[in-house]
């Protein structure tokens, strides 16, 4: 074969390549003579049938097998002996006329055509040591602690429905639907056809539980709150809303006492285990969420060390993913890039930009695995199947099928798995400083680390 670069600027690769007629040519013999053995032509035994026989036959159809076959190899062979690897498969572009096309499959000429690829960017890790990560610790109070028992408490201990004449009264739990307005125009997440909230239990935002008090069953009024100044949406923090509220149900709470005999009804010895259950749990949604903001600043300060060119190729495949989700949501909502206060192409830009960040730390991530021997067990693998599974209640078998037939899809549930393996051998070259906050404060930071970059947790 002869290959001659024909382009070679920042990532893209253009060659020219040339397979003598002669390599096809023994690439043929080589293929006519393993039909030879299968062929079953009538008035030849099996085995025998003459090579001139099986050209005529079949000449034409192996022929074109046999140069597909051939362009893979050498593209693959080109790539090898120029240590270059492709981010994506390299679009191969063949001779646009058929009377070449026809005289290459007759093995009367050298098959002539061009490969376009980007190569993957060789990556240059730089210092791991000493990135400075804040993370965040929550002591539980005992009045949230005591908040989260009375919840379960509430939850556990059933409702029956108060009937039609019933009027909400503190510690009910009503079935509402409302359309929230701010300035006359409803807003994202202000609208439900039927949710349901305890009066008293501090779920919604401060004033709107205490106005539902005395409202009767199908009863429609309109209320109006503010939301706190540091709610954790910052387009809605301080702003004044008014909620068209009407009351679907009224359930009101079975008589019972938080006791030894209830957390026994649950399964825990008294009541001093079940407060230890319940602040446990606390805690490691807690450490999650404390996790999730130290990964944050992990993944911030890779990208912060790393500037090089990522292939655009790979950048499109990215930013398309992430497109499609966008749009689908806004139509799904009915809602338009305006109303979100953007516009499209800024939208695009910002899209952009993450699909950008993404595909480097992607490959940034890749190559601090490979260098640091991080890989993912089959056991590790095993566990994020089984895990996904899980989230799918009434339908385990379906999803384990689905991914035992998607090999890709199968493969793709490592991807995670590996990235969060590479963020723990970050964290432990890490200087970490531990700092106290309230649950509130942690929460807001996450929502400040969603509006800065939103990091789907897709891998």
């Amino acid at each position: 074969m002869q290959v001659t670069e024909t382009l070679n600027e920042g990532l893209k690769r253009k060659l020219s390549v040339t397979i003598p007629a002669q390599d096809l040519v023994t690439r043929l013999d080589a293929k006519l003579e393993e039909l030879k053995g299968q062929a079953n032509i009538k008035g030849f035994r099996p085995g025998k049938v003459p090579m001139s026989h099986l050209r005529k036959m079949y000449g034409r159809s192996a022929m074109s097998e046999v140069m597909t076959d051939a362009i893979n190899t050498t593209v693959s062979d080109a790539l090898e002996e120029r240590s270059e690897r492709a981010a994506a498969q390299p679009k191969v572009d063949l001779p646009d006329d058929q009377a070449v096309i026809n005289d290459v499959l007759d093995g009367k000429a050298d098959l002539a055509f061009e490969v376009e690829y980007e190569i993957l960017p060789p990556v240059e890790l730089s210092d791991l040591n000493g990135i400075k990560l804040v993370k965040p610790v929550v002591e539980i109070t005992e009045e949230e602690l005591d908040a989260e028992v009375n919840r379960v408490f509430a939850q556990n201990r059933g409702y029956t429905d108060k009937g039609d004449d019933a009027v909400v009264e503190n510690g009910d739990r009503l079935g509402l639907s409302f359309v929230g307005k701010i300035d006359g125009e409803p807003f994202e997440g202000g609208t439900s056809d039927h949710a349901h909230l305890t009066v008293g239990a501090g779920e919604f935002i401060p004033g709107f539980e205490e106005q539902l008090i005395g409202f009767k069953k199908n009863e429609t009024r309109e209320i109006e709150v503010t939301f706190p100044e540091d709610y954790q949406s910052a387009e809605l923090a301080g702003k004044k809303a008014t909620f068209e509220v009407t009351v679907l149900h009224i359930d009101g709470p079975n008589t019972g006492e938080l006791d030894d005999e209830f957390a026994k009804r649950l399964g825990l010895e008294n009541v001093a285990a079940l407060r230890d259950a319940v602040k446990s749990q606390m805690q490691s949604a807690l450490e999650s969420m404390s996790r999730q903001h130290v990964k944050r600043q992990i993944l911030d300060a890779l990208d912060e060390g790393h500037k090089f060119d990522v292939p655009a190729q790979l950048v499109d495949a990215e930013f398309n993913t992430i497109w499609n989700r966008v749009v689908h949501e806004i139509e799904h909502h009915g809602r338009s890039f305006e109303d979100e206060g953007t516009t499209e192409e800024a939208a695009r830009e910002q899209y952009r930009t993450i699909a950008e960040r993404r595909v480097r730390l992607g490959l940034v991530v890749a190559e601090i695995g490979n260098k640091n021997e991080v890989n993912v067990t089959d056991e590790e693998h095993q566990q994020a199947l089984i895990a996904e599974v899980r989230r799918f209640p009434g339908q385990e078998q379906q999803v384990y099928d689905y991914y035992r037939k998607n090999p890709q899809a199968l493969a793709g549930l490592r991807a995670p798995v590996f990235e969060n393996k590479v963020v723990d051998y970050v964290m432990g070259l890490a200087e970490q400083t531990e700092q106290t906050m309230t649950r509130a404060e942690l929460a807001k930071l996450i929502q400040a680390d969603e509006d800065d970059v939103p990091e789907e947790h897709h891998h």
